[in-house]
């Protein structure tokens, strides 16, 4: 099945070359306007990996071109604080944060989130569950910026145990559901996420965000299980930028499962790449070429993020 899918995205990947190649230049530059986005994944400095922009330039950025807001991500740190202090410098965007359960901040550890959401300025919205350290990690991005080889991480944070959630991950569930947070998957398999969808949802958790399901091959049978489960998906720039995933194989999903149960977002920041709003406005010109259109973009990029965040 593994190398089935990989053939299928092959040629998903060719298909979309021969339709951008056969696409007119203008239309490949056409405006996009950004205004009213949110981009629910953005990586800025200070951080432990090289970033382009620190939060205060990346929020200046978004005010500029109108975007409404963003979700500051650091694999290692909280981000509520620095979302709370950016947005007192930068008015008119709203900046929400959160907190990776990594082990940098204890694993699986109530108290992190505990303290994420009692911290001034209220802007912790955010609990990923672990990436860098998940338990089956398809990539990680080095101290230098480069990533590493796929495996699994060793030593990990273990999140599910006899197909159930670890006794602190139900305790974070219900600080989520009673907080009213959005739960991240963070780079846990497919598998994983199915096991733990009905479990957050018993805790009360009422806002789902599966990261990035491609990156972590998901297929689209698991993405209609999900979309049942009433989860939002995230599909990223970043991935696409760097030659792992493609927007034909978006393109397909958005297709097959429905636009409404997905989100996009740039996951960018890393040193050497596009901005932010670079990889936004590249993103919704390659999806438009690949057959989705603007109602659908809309959802994914304005409508979806903002119900999640509880700005709708």
């Amino acid at each position: 099945m593994y190398k089935s899918g990989r053939m299928q995205r092959s040629m998903l990947r060719a298909g979309l070359a021969l339709l951008l190649a056969a696409a007119p230049a203008a239309a490949q530059e056409e405006p996009v306007s950004l205004t009213g986005i949110i981009d629910f994944h953005a990586h800025a400095g200070p951080d432990s990996r090289p970033r382009s922009l620190d939060d205060i330039e990346v929020a200046r950025l978004f005010r500029e071109e109108g975007l409404r807001g963003m979700v500051l991500k650091n694999h290692f740190t909280m981000t509520a604080d620095r979302a709370a202090l950016a947005m007192a410098q930068v008015d008119g965007l709203e900046i929400f944060g959160g907190v990776v359960l990594n082990r940098s901040v204890g694993g699986i550890n109530p108290e992190a989130v505990r303290q994420m959401v009692a911290f001034e300025g209220g802007r912790g919205k955010v609990v990923w569950l672990p990436t860098w350290d998940a338990e089956f990690n398809e990539y990680r991005i080095r101290p230098d910026g480069s990533v590493a080889a796929p495996g699994p991480s060793d030593p990990f944070v273990r999140v599910l145990e006899d197909g159930a959630p670890v006794a602190p991950l139900v305790e974070i569930l219900s600080l989520i559901a009673a907080h009213d947070l959005v739960l991240a998957t963070g780079h846990l398999t497919p598998q994983e996420v199915m096991l733990l969808l009905p479990a957050a949802k018993a805790q009360g958790v009422r806002h789902i965000l599966v990261t990035h399901p491609f990156g972590q091959h998901a297929t689209i049978d698991d993405m209609r299980r999900m979309a049942a489960e009433g989860a939002v998906m995230e599909l990223d720039w970043f991935a696409v930028h760097r030659g792992s995933d493609s927007v034909a194989e978006y393109a397909e999903a958005i297709r097959e499962v429905g636009a409404e149960h997905y989100l996009i977002t740039s996951d960018l920041g890393q040193a050497g790449n596009p901005t932010h709003t670079e990889g936004l406005r590249a993103f919704i010109r390659a999806l438009r070429a690949a057959g989705v259109s603007d109602r659908e973009v809309d959802l994914m990029a304005r409508r979806n993020p903002a119900r999640l965040l509880g700005l709708d």
